[in-house]
């Protein structure tokens, strides 16, 4: 898709608001991301280390790990919150997306700090535990540890996780939900309940989404988007909830994760081997050291970079998978268009990204892609 595409399908002011919007924001974002990897190499080959790790030498191991994991993970969030508050309140503020105060931000940045922390803390416990348990095999233990955490998280997130960010409720329109369940049902994937999440505390952007795995899966919608949208477009978009749900993509994704997981024990079991390496990195003993964290936290940002653009690219694949299906169970190409088009407004969607940007971390297409494809599925010609 050009830029004259985005321009016809949402005129050339909308476009240029929304570049304005995204631009500074992506070069912030690779800036923290450039920041992030500079601090964490300073810990893992400079001397900066072993001032971190000093704090909690001489204490018993496991609490050597939890010490200098907190001790790590608090700098480089120290050392990026300016631009987060920058990206995620200031600028949010002044182009009027965020409905919270300072106070309500620095509370969900301490609460997604902290959650991250125990998961984190938890697993360098286990890594270093079983690595000093079994010497030889510990990467099999720590392998199946870690896929067996990224499975848990998925069933536990939705009734642990999402509430600690949100309220819930039920949709409380009696006649929107009848439509709805028939619409389900019509898909053969029939629902109980639609969750209601009170996203209008935190931003005026829409969106909806599924989660968890077996009895904890569910379709939340934004109370921002019950608010702009009409009957048919909710429909539309639990239609494309739906299509999630019926391709599988949330399963899919747990079980990548999990070999991702046990790719990088392999991955990190193969460099520890080598002797120079582990005296680089002050780990003389290995994965059984404790000061092996810096290292760990490293690698997995380091591999995070050229992973992205694969990530991405599965992504916007299984969203082009759910937009098909919403369209072929609706069959109402005009719905499908109004909703996108409100969505790429509410949300100031990029209509026309930097090609490297969009290959890189676009999780989903264009608004001016997905109208585009719909289109052509609906035989309907563009021009």
């Amino acid at each position: 898709m050009t830029k004259a595409d985005a321009v016809d399908l949402f005129g050339e002011e909308q476009v240029a608001r929304a570049s304005r919007y995204h631009r500074p924001i992506y070069a912030a974002i690779a800036v923290q991301l450039a920041v992030e990897l500079l601090l964490l190499a300073l810990v893992v080959f400079a001397p900066l280390g072993d001032w971190l790790f000093e704090p909690v030498e001489g204490w018993v191991w496991w609490a050597q790990v939890i010490g200098f994991t907190v001790l790590v993970e608090a700098s480089t969030a120290a050392v990026a919150l300016p631009i987060s508050l920058w990206v995620g309140f200031a600028r949010e503020r002044r182009w009027g997306f965020s409905t919270q105060g300072l106070s309500g931000f620095l509370g969900d940045r301490t609460k997604a700090f902290a959650l991250g922390l125990v998961l984190t803390a938890s697993a360098f416990v286990g890594l270093v535990g079983f690595a000093r348990l079994l010497p030889r095999l510990w990467p099999l233990p720590a392998a199946a540890g870690g896929a067996a955490l990224v499975l848990a998280i998925g069933f536990v997130a939705p009734l642990v996780v999402e509430p600690l960010f949100n309220n819930f409720r039920p949709l409380g329109d009696a006649s929107l939900l009848t439509e709805l369940r028939m619409l389900a049902e019509r898909a053969q994937l029939p629902i109980q309940e639609v969750l209601v999440a009170d996203a209008s505390r935190r931003t005026r952007k829409a969106n909806a989404y599924v989660s968890g795995l077996g009895r904890t899966r569910r379709l939340v919608v934004y109370d921002t988007l019950l608010a702009r949208a009409t009957g048919p477009e909710v429909g539309l978009v639990l239609a494309h909830e739906l299509g999630h749900r019926r391709a599988g993509h949330v399963l899919k994704a747990t079980l990548l994760a999990m070999v991702g997981l046990a790719g990088f024990v392999l991955l990190l079991w193969a460099l520890l081997r080598v002797p120079e390496l582990r005296t680089r990195i002050g780990a003389s003993g290995g994965a059984g050291d404790p000061r092996v964290v810096a290292f760990v936290l490293l690698l997995a940002s380091a591999i995070q970079v050229p992973g992205m653009p694969l990530g991405a690219a599965l992504s916007r694949r299984w969203e082009r998978e759910a937009d098909r299906f919403s369209l072929e169970l609706t069959h109402d190409l005009a719905t499908f268009e109004a909703t996108h088009r409100s969505l790429a407004t509410a949300n100031l969607a990029d209509l026309d990204p930097p090609r490297p940007i969009y290959l890189a971390w676009f999780s989903h297409p264009t608004p001016v892609e997905r109208i585009e494809s719909a289109r052509s599925l609906a035989g309907v010609d563009s021009d």
